[in-house]
Parts: C-alpha cells; sequence; structure tokens
C-alpha cells in the first residue's frame, strides 16, 4: 500500500486553502489511482464541513487541553455511570441520528442511556439502537469554534439532544475567557442552563458540577467535593501508602525503644535488690 500526502489542489475549494497549514483541521485518507493504475491512498486536509460532519476514519487535530479534559471527562462520567449497566460514555465515537435531514457528528463526548447491548461502535447509530446521546460536550478550538458554537448547536437543537454542553476557551478583546455553557431541550428549543453563584454548571443527568478553577477544568460531586484526576487519585494513593509506611515504621521503631527501656528499668530493679 502506498499512502500520499497531498497539498489541496486548484480543483477544491476549502477553507484550508486560505490557512497557512491545509491540514489544520486533520486529514483524510482516499483512493485515487496512479499513471499505471495501481491504487494509491492518498491524504487530502478536511475541511470545517468534515469537521461538522466526518467520516468514520477521518483524523482531526485536537491540541493538548483538549485531550486531557476528554481524558478527564471520560473518566469521570464512567465512574459516576459504573452502577448503570444501560449507560456508555462515547468518546470521539460518530453518532448517526435517525433524521433523514441530519447527517452524523462526532462530538468529543457522548453519554447515552437506556442501552440494550454494548460494542465496540466506530459510528453508533440511534435508529438500530433504540437511544441516543442525551448529553453531549464539545471542546471548542480556535480554528473550529463556530462550528461548535453555531452549527452543532443548530443541529442537535433539530434532533432534540436534551443537553449540549459547551467547554469554551478563546481570546477577546479582553483577554483570555473560560467559561461553561449547557443548553437543555425544551418544546421551545434550547434554553440556557444558569451556573450557581460560583460559575458551576450542574449536569443533572450525571448528578455531578462542571466547572474551569483558573485554567483547569474540574467536576464536583454532590456534595461539592472536587472529583481528582486519575493523576491525582495515583498521587493520594502514593502519599497514603509512603505515609502508613513512615507510620508502620515509627510504631516499630517506638515498640523496640518501649522494650529496650523496660528491659533496663528490670536491669535496674535487678541491681537495686
Amino acid at each position: 500500500m502506498t499512502t500520499i500526502t497531498m497539498p489541496v489542489t486548484a480543483t477544491v475549494t476549502t477553507m484550508s486553502e486560505t490557512l497557512p497549514d491545509p491540514f489544520i483541521y486533520g486529514w483524510r485518507q482516499v483512493i485515487r489511482f496512479g499513471p499505471a493504475g495501481e491504487r494509491l491512498y492518498v491524504r487530502v486536509p478536511l475541511t470545517l464541513e468534515d469537521i461538522l460532519h466526518p467520516q468514520e476514519d477521518d483524523v482531526r487535530m485536537h491540541s493538548y487541553e483538549h485531550e486531557q479534559i476528554c481524558t478527564y471527562l471520560n473518566n469521570v462520567f464512567q465512574a459516576q455511570l459504573a452502577h448503570d449497566p444501560t449507560a456508555k460514555v462515547l468518546l470521539d465515537v460518530r453518532v448517526a441520528w435517525d433524521r433523514p435531514n441530519v447527517d452524523p457528528h462526532t462530538p468529543d463526548i457522548a453519554v447515552v442511556f437506556g442501552l440494550k447491548r454494548q460494542q465496540n461502535w466506530a459510528t453508533f447509530y440511534e435508529a438500530k439502537e433504540g437511544t441516543r446521546p442525551t448529553l453531549v460536550v464539545e471542546i471548542t478550538s480556535p480554528s473550529t469554534r463556530y462550528v461548535d458554537l453555531v452549527d452543532k448547536f443548530d443541529e442537535y437543537e433539530l434532533v432534540g439532544l436534551d443537553y449540549y454542553i459547551l467547554i469554551d476557551h478563546h481570546q477577546n478583546r479582553h483577554g483570555e475567557q473560560r467559561r461553561v455553557l449547557g443548553y437543555q431541550f425544551t418544546p421551545n428549543g434550547y434554553t440556557y442552563i444558569s451556573p450557581n453563584e460560583q460559575g458551576w454548571l450542574w449536569l443533572e443527568p450525571l448528578g455531578i458540577w462542571l466547572a474551569w478553577d483558573e485554567d483547569i477544568l474540574v467536576c464536583y460531586n454532590k456534595a461539592g467535593e472536587l472529583i481528582p484526576n486519575y493523576v491525582q487519585v495515583t498521587q493520594e494513593r502514593a502519599n497514603l501508602k509512603a505515609q502508613v509506611k513512615e507510620e508502620i515504621q515509627a510504631r516499630t521503631e517506638a515498640e523496640a525503644r518501649i522494650a529496650e527501656l523496660e528491659a533496663e528499668l528490670r536491669r535496674l530493679r535487678g541491681e537495686d535488690k
């Protein structure tokens, strides 16, 4: 198999033509035929339309922060739903809606309830599974932010997605801005979910709070306690083990010292007699 990376040609009109890096959104592998009729696998840049409505094997570019947030939320959401065998968290899985006028999307994170089976989905077909995502989280990126804020908002509202959550990080004239936006579907369309006085957003289907803590996205349980990430849990476990080891060592040394003192006391009492 021969794979060739091709720049955008003049015969294809895409947003990528005006960008310094034509592969800024990612790439898709397509089949072309060479001069001798040989089959070639060519990488072509994705467009904004491809980001909105991707194919299964598209490779999309994500930032470090984007990946960190997705990993954290995926782990937290799975832990919250561990008691429900019919629930599943889909990470970067294509969703085909049971609506003929709405093409598939690939949400950053989708939460599905009411599953009769679980499998290794590349595309989750609402019609086949008999259910669909209840909640979707999208994490904005500067180059594709409009797609999440406008295009996906409109199309998720069109399919009647119950909860649409946006993790937004952008620059404006006032500087760096971070916010969590939540929308709940109603008979009249999406209604904005107001955060509490601390700026935390309540995710009803998961029973957790979602918020920015300065430049880190975090979750809190119903009691308002921070839900740590895997690194923090591992570090806390290591610290606890080290603390227990130190306490055992200190107790062993103390018991040894007490035994020495008792022996010395018995010796002294023997000398007094």
